[in-house]
């Protein structure tokens, strides 16, 4: 063992309580008696038995002497403890000296306003006595307030009030011109009663003028006597702590002497033997070198851990045989920090400091620690540390989407390369399309991702069957994961593709783990990971952790596939229930646009409804939601507009029944929650007349029309909102518009002008530019509206409707006014017929006369007058009888032996269809015929 360059031989085996002399120390070693009866002061019997127990107290006298570190530090901490009292009672009272002046200020300023500002102040000023009603008054607030005076004096200083009535009527003693001029004083004075400040404010008049002063007084003893009082036991609180600081300096300079036992340098001695044991003891090497490079000390582990020969010691570095690096280390000097260097078999942490930066030895230490198993272990701890940061960023990126394709992507692209080179994803086309795995059909290649583009796997796209002898097969057969070390070993991989096998091993891809994708019993496919960078396979643990990565996606991919099936499902129902093709009419051209969401499907719908009379019906209307249910609740308020439009109600008639119906819909939902309550459903119902070019409008909870003149200008038409269907208890209005010929009704949903990142007064706004830009066709409408209102498709469903509307000719109308008589319904018929014969529709006169005939002699026998019957030639020919009844006739079946009651029966024989409306002077009885 190497020794230190002041020590030969070997360790020194003299009493603990000698020292070896050294040739730089010419003091003679104490002898052996002396020297252990000084270090053990009770070996004492006898007579010195008392001695020897007073000794320890006497000990301690002599280390709190001075003479001692532990008395020095003793008077050092009892100074500095003093002059921290000292330092603390003195700011208290410069503290307490500043607060008490800065509170009398405060005071009597505020006693001073607050009695000039007083009501009655100004008003007693100008009384023919101030000091009758002023002087119980300052008492009364100087006693409240606790200040030494009040003082009201007028503006040449005379003083009205004052504690001592003997000094009323005398001229105020201190500066009051500032406050005559409207300002405020402050000042400190010594007074009769000692030293105080005062303050003077003045009274003024409301026109601002001054007309009296004020002034508040108290002394600064008066202030302070609180904090005088307290001094005592802020004084004795500071002598308190004062001997606490003192017994606790006390009690750690006898633990300091406890701890050196006023060490000496026989004592340095045994200290210096204690270190050298503990240096040599230690499973650290340490090395000490001096400054030009030369081996002063090494101990037992650095021998052990440099393998150091015998007579290193005062041998340069560079001699030693140690590697060049950690050689060339050792011999710079320079700083070093868990610096790591290879010395044999070991790796080996070097951290190295110089000795002289504070004036010592020229020279350097370094120590060195054998890291090679930490290094291992930091190794498996770092690889795992990746692998949880792994699962962990599996569980945020896969599955952000409700697309099984891009659920695929994601696993694929988040595996590579952090924990394969290449990674595959191949799912059954069933599970692509929402449905289940058929086993029997093949595999679809859906993800792939890899660090180089030019792998010969199979491509993305590719369908593929596996045979039975692959890993894959053997995966996704058992429903565990499969493990392929070798591929270019694996015959059963080989015979998948023998061109392609073959060309993939030659790539260098060398190891594959194929997972099969499970959810709950499905298999739904298999995720391969190939190696092809790393030389070594894929070993067990690996395999693990690509179960449990392919697991987590498992589950985004099943839920991915769920909602495709119940996505594709109520995009059926809802195409199913949204009008394929628009009804043939006359009244109006129509141009319509549908988006779905961008994901789901939605509850909006639209509809165009032919009416009697040559009108039509315009409706649109949004269930708030998204699914099967949403769609559903759409088809069956779609279909009960259907049927309520048939009875010729107005709009604000159909939105009432509408609005019944989903309050019935929800109070027959059933209990356990299977179907959801319609909540938040709106609809628009219009109803355009081309004969009169009026509309009439009505809303429940949806957005307003608008409606662009033939000269481009859009309205916003007042139409009151209505409250949501179903909600009940409030009636709807209806809005009448006179729409000129060509003018353009646009009707859309909710999710046109709204979303998350636009409020539906910025929407209203970008469609009113849009509409004032579009061309005059319904299509080029629809075309510039979503042009602008739609950079990217919407979260919400989208229903735009356009309608420009038309007039029905005067020539094509046709209204005369029938007497209450029935003779005249034979010159009805006779004008029929003129009027069927110049429209060339001579074909249509008897059935026509005979219609006219029957509901002409049903309103003049059981109507009200006036009478009056319109002819309208449009796409079917209309006859309309107006009267002023409210009674409605109903179709019925007569006997054999009834001599009347088949009128309407005849009618609607030969009719195409008729029915009833009612206006608000009446009913209409109508019947249409198609034309010839």
């Amino acid at each position: 063992m190497v020794r230190p360059p002041r020590r030969t031989g070997t360790r020194s085996t003299l009493p603990s309580g000698q020292r070896a002399p050294r040739a730089h120390d010419s003091r003679p070693a104490p002898e052996n008696g002396t020297r252990q009866a000084r270090q053990r002061p009770g070996a004492g019997h006898g007579k010195d038995a008392g001695p020897a127990r007073s000794r320890p107290l006497a000990e301690l006298r002599s280390a709190l002497s001075g003479r001692s570190v532990a008395g020095q530090v003793f008077f050092l901490q009892v100074f500095i403890v003093l002059l921290l009292v000292v330092a603390a009672v003195l700011a208290l009272f410069l503290q307490v000296g500043h607060d008490t002046t800065q509170e009398a200020r405060n005071r009597s300023l505020a006693v001073a306003e607050t009695f000039a500002y007083a009501p009655g102040t100004r008003q007693a000023l100008s009384s023919p006595d101030p000091t009758a009603v002023l002087q119980p008054r300052t008492e009364a607030a100087r006693k409240t307030a606790k200040v030494d005076f009040i003082v009201v004096m007028n503006t040449k200083g005379i003083r009205y009030t004052h504690p001592k009535p003997d000094r009323i009527g005398k001229k105020f003693v201190g500066t009051i011109q500032p406050a005559l001029n409207g300002g405020v004083v402050i000042e400190e004075i010594n007074g009769t009663i000692g030293r105080l400040v005062q303050a003077v404010v003045p009274v003024k008049a409301p026109d601002g003028t001054v007309v009296g002063l004020v002034s508040a007084g108290i002394t600064t003893a008066h202030v302070g006597g609180a904090t005088d009082r307290q001094m005592p036991l802020v004084v004795g609180a500071a002598a308190a702590a004062l001997a606490l600081a003192t017994a606790g300096t006390a009690l750690v300079s006898r633990r300091l002497l406890r701890l050196t036992h006023g060490l000496g340098p026989g004592e340095m001695t045994r200290m210096y033997e204690h270190h050298d044991a503990v240096l040599h003891s230690v499973r650290e090497g340490v090395i000490i070198v001096s400054g030009d490079g030369h081996l002063l000390l090494a101990n037992d582990e650095a021998q052990r851990l440099l393998d150091l020969p015998p007579d290193a010691e005062r041998r340069h570095v560079t001699d030693l045989g140690l590697a060049p690096d950690t050689a060339a280390l050792l011999a710079s000097g320079r700083v070093a920090t868990d610096e790591v260097h290879r010395v044999g078999d070991r790796l080996l942490a070097v951290n190295q400091r110089p000795t002289d930066l504070e004036g010592g030895p020229p020279g350097h230490v370094a120590t060195l620690r054998d890291s090679t198993e930490l290094r291992a272990l930091s190794g498996k701890a770092e690889e795992a540390r990746e692998r949880l940061t792994l699962l962990y960023d599996a569980g945020v990126g896969i599955g952000t989407s409700l697309d099984v394709t891009r659920t695929a992507e994601e696993l694929a692209g988040l595996a590579v390369p952090r924990f394969s080179d290449f990674v595959t994803v191949d799912l059954f086309e069933g599970v692509l399309n929402g449905e289940e795995p058929d086993p029997g059909t093949g595999l679809r290649r859906t993800a792939s991702s890899g660090i180089r583009d030019d792998a010969p796997l199979y491509p993305v796209g590719e369908r593929i069957r596996f045979v039975e002898t692959t890993p894959q097969a053997h995966s996704m057969g058992s429903g565990t994961a499969v493990i392929a070390p070798r591929l270019g070993d694996d015959s059963g991989w080989l015979a998948q593709d023998l061109d392609r096998t073959t060309r993939v091993v030659e790539y260098g891809i060398h190891s594959l783990i194929t997972v099969p994708v499970r959810a709950g019993s499905l298999v739904l496919g298999v995720v391969n990971f190939w190696r092809s960078e790393k030389p070594e396979p894929f070993d067990e643990e690996e395999l693990a952790l690509a179960e449990e990565l392919v697991a987590r996606a498992a589950v985004s991919i099943d839920n991915a596939r769920r909602y495709t099936r119940e996505h594709g499902m109520a995009v059926t129902l809802q195409r199913s229930l949204l009008p394929r093709q628009l009804p043939e009419q006359s009244a109006l051209d129509i141009a319509y646009r549908y988006l779905p969401a961008q994901s789901g499907v939605g509850g909006d719908w639209f509809d165009v409804l032919p009416l009697s009379g040559a009108r039509v019906a315009l409706v649109v209307g949004d269930v708030v939601g998204h699914g099967l249910h949403a769609a559903a609740t759409m088809g069956r308020l779609r279909t009960a507009v259907h049927n309520f439009s048939a009875l010729d109600l107005p709009p604000d008639g159909v939105l009432g029944l509408l609005d019944e119906l989903v309050a019935r819909i929800d109070q027959d939902e059933t209990p356990d929650g299977s179907s959801a309550p319609v909540t938040g459903a709106t609809c628009l119902y219009a109803i355009y007349d081309p004969v009169s070019r009026r509309c009439t409008v009505s809303r429940a909870g949806h957005p307003p029309p608008a409606v662009v003149r033939p000269d481009g200008t859009v309205d916003w038409p007042d139409v009151p909102a209505g409250p949501p269907l179903g909600l009940g208890g409030l009636p709807f209005e209806t809005t009448d518009l006179e729409l000129p010929e060509g003018s353009r009704l646009v009707l859309y949903t909710d999710g046109l002008v709204e979303n998350r990142d636009r409020d539906i007064d910025t929407g209203l706004r970008l469609l009113s530019q849009a509409l004032s830009v579009a061309g005059p066709s319904p299509e080029d409408t629809c075309r510039a509206v979503l042009d602008a209102q739609l950079p990217h498709r919407s979260i919400d469903d989208i229903a735009l409707l356009v309608a420009r509307t038309r007039a029905l000719d005067a020539d094509r109308i046709i209204e005369w006014e029938v007497p209450s008589d029935p003779a005249a319904v034979g010159e009805v018929r006779a004008k029929v017929e003129r009027q069927l014969a110049e429209w060339g529709l001579d074909d249509l006169a008897f059935t026509t006369e005979l219609i006219l005939s029957e509901l002409v002699t049903n309103a003049i026998r059981y109507g009200s007058a006036p009478v009056r019957v319109r002819m309208l030639r449009d796409r079917g020919l209309i006859c309309e009888v107006f009267d002023s009844s409210s009674t409605s006739p109903h179709l019925r079946y007569a006997a054999m032996t009834d001599e009347g009651g088949r009128g309407l029966f005849l009618v609607a024989q030969m009719a195409d269809r008729w029915g009833t409306r009612y206006t608000p002077t009446g009913k209409v009885i109508w019947a249409e015929q198609p034309l010839p």
